[in-house]
């Protein structure tokens, strides 16, 4: 099937691209994804000149970059503890950003909007595992709920949009992402992120444990996060229907075993104590990958422990800068 998909250096030929959160940690690999296509013509707005939670932002915003194909990958979002936090404001400023960039692309006549999404939009107790078709099957996971249903909202519109006016718009579901440019502040960072710095941080202070969250049972897939970023722009180029799409390396790992393989790239050699006051958040997170892989040729390649490798170097070269 693939000799009916498009060349990729003719596909971003002369075209206009905006990256929303292109400079952020998945959107800087996107944006490289692109330029290595040939894209010459890549917006990246930020905050400051654009705060895409306001209306008249995002038309100056279009006005200005004037762009063919929109990625929205731009997101208010932490961790458990900051999901916790900041309901409200995530719910907020997820849902404005998405609804109204993607109603006003469609009135500029943007030829194809790419909303990327998230795992957080699945029900709590989901079938492992996670399936397209289940994704209304249920209430989220309580700490991420605001988040993840703010952002599911740009797949009802752009199933919607495109059922009324033949809007060219699709919906991508990466699930968790890792590597190097991660966020690592302990505020807001994610699991893994964290506990690299938690585990470096530990081996220089001599420390004989750390305290981990939860107890370390629930689940989760990674994704490399140049793999995500291959997987967005294969789906822009290749992907054109409004049923939702996972992304995912279906390699699943226990909380326990993560962190058991954290501290061996890192070289800490101390115990590691659950702290099963805290929350655990989902119990098990795997996708399903296999409509990726049909409808658009997407298949994850970093192995995992590869992956963590290169984070950990990356983390060890960029602390303090």
């Amino acid at each position: 099937m693939s000799h009916l998909w498009p060349d990729p250096n003719q596909f971003w030929h002369n075209k206009r691209v905006t990256v929303t959160g292109g400079a952020g940690f998945l959107g800087s690999f996107v944006v490289e994804k692109l330029r290595a296509r040939g894209a010459t013509e890549i917006c990246v707005p930020r905050k400051r000149d654009y705060d895409l939670v306001q209306r008249e932002a995002i038309l100056d915003l279009l006005h200005d970059a004037r762009p063919d194909l929109i990625i929205h990958l731009a997101a208010s979002v932490g961790g458990i503890g900051a999901n916790l936090t900041h309901q409200a404001e995530y719910f907020y400023e997820n849902l404005m950003m998405g609804t109204q960039l993607l109603h006003e692309a469609y009135m500029a006549g943007v030829a194809k909007f790419v909303g990327v999404g998230t795992i957080c939009a699945y029900p709590k107790f989901a079938p492992i595992p996670f399936k397209e078709e289940d994704l209304w099957n249920g209430y989220p996971e309580e700490t991420n709920a605001p988040y993840g249903l703010a952002k599911k909202m740009m797949l009802v519109q752009s199933q919607v949009y495109r059922s009324q006016y033949g809007y060219n718009s699709i919906y991508l579901l990466p699930v968790n992402l890792y590597g190097p440019r991660d966020n690592f502040d302990p505020a807001s960072s994610h699991v893994i992120p964290a506990l690299i710095r938690k585990f470096v941080e530990a081996q220089e202070r001599g420390d004989d444990h750390i305290v981990a969250w939860g107890d370390g049972s629930p689940t989760r897939e990674f994704l490399y996060v140049a793999d995500a970023a291959e997987g967005i722009v294969l789906a822009a180029e290749r992907y054109d229907a409004s049923d939702p799409v996972n992304l995912g390396s279906a390699y699943e790992i226990s909380i326990k075993d993560l962190t058991e393989t954290i501290a061996r790239v890192v070289g800490f050699a101390g115990e590691v104590r659950w702290d099963t006051s805290k929350p655990n958040g989902q119990p098990r997170r795997k996708l399903d990958v296999s409509r990726a892989l049909e409808r658009f040729g997407f298949e994850a390649v970093t192995p995992f422990e590869t992956g963590l490798r290169r984070m950990v170097e990356w983390h060890t070269n960029h602390r303090g800068n």
